[in-house]
């Protein structure tokens, strides 16, 4: 039986689907004193006590249904084609084995045969990642243990709820978005460390909703179907987590990625940086709400030229009292931004849209590859590493609606194989790019030791994630 979707839906995915990646016009890079602020040690210690002694609640919002199996990428495509690359990453991996949290979670005669290196490889990869074994390659990778905190193991939500616990005064509400189906494992985990602590953590789950699934196409223009003649939908990318999100109005909520983790003994300086962004975002709050009280445009300007939050075309729409307070009176975001040494991801960028510059964050998915625009990406200082300090209540305590303030033309086009046939689909807005398009937006240097993601397994082998 094949599934219903209405008509114009249909028509209005394939039109957009089979057009061009939707590009920004970008102006120039954020850069330090240009759209990102640096601080000095003194602002820093304001901020931090800021947030210290703010009795303001803190909701920790963190997407978590990305899968293990990714993490494991090059033992699947060493298995299935070895080459250079994919055979030291094996050998990497083989020689560190026992330096890994999850090693003791193998059976001893089966750790004594990969540390004599004596097994077979086939079968130690298949203990590692198949359901018989430790079933790696169908976990979310927040459920794969990163660290070891001697004697004990742990997966980043159980760490991710250490770690948050020690923010602030008041205790820490967290909020994860998962695939409902490792529910029980996740509670299961947490409800451990609950034993292990003997605190009661207040932790919620959601799950992407499958009502914002994208519709797959071929590339004949026809709808996908599967065997059984059902249109084939595919998520629709973290910009569908806006929704997740939107279910969640807080003054305070830190945003930041499941992987994202540093070893709790190494992890200091990200605690202190969490406070100062989350200082930062309180500070700018109270001042906001100054000016949204006695609105001009000199106190605008003093306001801007503080966060270095607009471009002069911004402020120029500002003609009214009523202009500003709806300026300033928006969903707010308080970005840390990393230097750029290379990492993949996002960059700070000033964009011009119908005239209007205003700062975002833009994946290179988003910029055209051909003349002067992609030449920009070179000059970029500065990378997101997710880490943001947002606010969705309003200057007058009311709760955003979120999706009034997403930019719906800035979608993604994506092309994959799935069960054999060529599809292209859809992706939202990403959820801190067109997601987050008309947030007021603060960028701020962050030290690049707050960043430390784990996208391979081979990443837990550095500095940050040792005891």
């Amino acid at each position: 039986m094949t599934q219903e979707y209405p008509v114009d839906t249909l028509e209005i995915q394939k039109k957009k689907v089979f057009s061009e990646n939707p590009s920004l016009e970008l102006v120039a890079p954020c850069k330090v004193g240009e759209g990102i602020l640096r601080l000095t040690e003194n602002e820093e210690n304001y901020y931090f006590n800021r947030f210290l002694e703010s009795n303001c609640p803190l909701l920790l919002f963190i997407p978590a249904s990305g899968s293990g199996s990714r993490m494991f990428q090059f033992l699947y495509e060493f298995l299935d084609k070895p080459t250079n690359e994919n055979r030291s990453q094996v050998e990497l991996f083989l020689n560190s084995l026992n330096e890994l949290a999850f090693f003791k979670q193998i059976p001893i005669e089966i750790q004594q045969s990969a540390l004599n290196q004596t097994m077979d490889l086939e079968k130690l990869i298949a203990y590692i990642l198949n359901k018989e074994g430790l079933g790696f390659g169908y976990l979310p990778k927040g459920l794969i243990p990163f660290h070891r905190s001697n004697p004990f193991i742990l997966n980043p939500f159980q760490e991710q709820i250490l770690q948050g616990t020690q923010l602030g005064k008041t205790p820490t509400t967290f909020h994860f978005t998962i695939q409902s189906v490792f529910e029980e494992k996740v509670r299961t985990g947490i409800k451990h460390v609950e034993g292990l602590t003997g605190i009661r953590y207040d932790v919620t789950f959601s799950e992407q909703s499958a009502a914002t699934n994208s519709i797959a196409f071929l590339e004949n223009g026809e709808v996908a179907k599967s065997e059984t003649n059902e249109f084939i939908s595919r998520p629709a990318g973290h910009g569908a987590l806006l929704d997740n999100l939107n279910q969640n109005g807080h003054a305070l909520i830190f945003i930041k990625n499941i992987d994202n983790l540093q070893h709790i003994n190494k992890s200091s300086q990200s605690k202190i940086t969490w406070s100062i962004l989350g200082g930062i975002l309180l500070a700018f709050k109270d001042e906001a709400l100054e000016l949204y009280r006695n609105p001009t445009k000199e106190g605008l300007k003093l306001l801007n030229n503080k966060y270095q939050l607009y471009a002069t075309s911004e402020l120029d729409t500002c003609q009214t009292s009523e202009d500003i307070k709806r300026l300033i009176d928006r969903p707010t975001r308080v970005c840390g931004m990393v230097k750029n040494e290379g990492q993949p991801g996002g960059g700070p960028f000033w964009v011009n849209e119908k005239g209007v510059i205003s700062k975002q964050i833009v994946e290179k998915a988003q910029i055209s590859t051909t003349g002067d625009q992609y030449k920009l990406i070179v000059q970029s200082t500065h990378f997101n590493p997710v880490m943001i300090a947002a606010s969705t209540i309003s200057l007058s305590g009311e709760k955003f609606d979120l999706t009034k303030y997403r930019d719906e033309s800035k979608y993604f086009i994506v092309h994959k194989t799935q069960q054999g046939q060529t599809i292209r689909y859809l992706e939202l807005p990403g959820l801190w790019n067109g997601g987050m398009a008309n947030w007021n937006t603060l960028f701020v240097e962050v030290p690049s030791a707050t960043f430390s993601p784990v996208k391979t397994v081979l990443d837990l082998l550095g500095e940050m994630h040792k005891a």
